[in-house]
């Protein structure tokens, strides 16, 4: 699956937790997994500078949190002064990271646009896939449940379909992760297509449902040919309810998306639907950054 993975955290987003759990993350098949918390530099005088102080204090954080790991796991602890985004893309380049996993607070896109975003920008920025967990929810597992979360974050899969160039780039992604891993990680996938509502009979849908189900069932036989077990699923109304509906009875472990406008004009004039779906989903959603960007 992914082998070497970078966990960031500024310690509000409850992903410095995972620090314990690295035995349960080896069950998803990673094999190094680098832990890194970025410090702004200090605005206190005229020149920027490294504020000594806190890394300290982040350093000392991760000591505490310290614990056995896995002797097949290789485990690194990252603390660096600069801006969070340039700090990650240079560590994830420095480990050739395959993913990287971070939290987003939910916001609404004014703002998002007032205060920017370290996933939209980070996302805009780099090819590798990013796994985004909403933090509060880290925040509220239990051990035990984290435990279980941890082993599973792969396992099965809600990938929205909406025969688009972007779409298909996605079904290729998933289906690459699964014959890397031989379906020891990820075992199950949903394909769900939601038809846009309208509201307005003088316009028809460019695609009739049966229609969307013969395309998701010529998909379904393909990702079943490499052993993956596979739903379809056809809905009608808003795509982002529709698709969290159908993950919350799907039982998926996440929901994986791709696109190539997050961060970019496109995403000022009109919020895309994986831009929502990354703002407001309690699922984490694992994002691939589109290669026609």
């Amino acid at each position: 699956m992914f082998q070497r993975v970078l966990i960031c955290t500024d310690f509000s987003d409850g992903l410095h937790r995972l620090r314990h759990f690295v035995s349960s993350l080896a069950l998803t098949g990673m094999k190094q997994i680098v832990f890194l918390h970025a410090v702004p530099l200090s605005e206190r005088g005229i020149i920027p500078q490294v504020d000594s102080e806190k890394i300290e204090q982040a350093q000392t954080r991760f000591a505490e949190a310290v614990g056995e790991s896995p002797t097949d796991v290789e485990v690194k602890i990252e603390v660096q002064s600069g801006k969070a985004v340039d700090t990650i893309l240079k560590v994830a380049q420095t480990y050739r990271s395959q993913l990287i996993i971070l939290g987003s607070q939910s916001r609404s896109l004014l703002t998002e646009k007032l205060v920017g975003s370290t996933m939209a920008n980070l996302s805009r920025r780099t090819p590798i896939p990013l796994l985004v967990l909403r933090p509060q929810l880290i925040f509220a597992y239990t051990s035990e449940e984290l435990i279980l979360r941890c082993q599973h974050l792969f396992r099965s899969l809600l990938l929205p379909y909406n025969g688009t160039q972007e779409a298909d780039y996605l079904v290729q992604q998933v289906k690459q992760l699964a014959q890397q891993q031989s379906g020891r990680y990820l075992q199950q996938c949903k394909l769900c297509w939601v038809l846009e509502d309208t509201g307005r009979r003088e316009i028809p849908r460019k695609i009739l449902p049966h229609q969307a189900g013969q395309t998701l069932s010529q998909i379904k036989a393909d990702l079943e040919g490499i052993n993956l077990q596979v739903e379809i699923e056809v809905r009608e109304g808003y795509s982002v309810t529709e698709v969290l509906e159908a993950a919350a009875m799907g039982d998926i472990s996440a929901i994986a998306v791709s696109s190539g406008t997050i961060g970019k004009l496109q995403e000022w004039l009109v919020s895309s639907f994986t831009a929502e779906l990354l703002r407001f989903s309690w699922y984490p959603v694992l994002f691939f950054p589109s290669q026609r960007g």
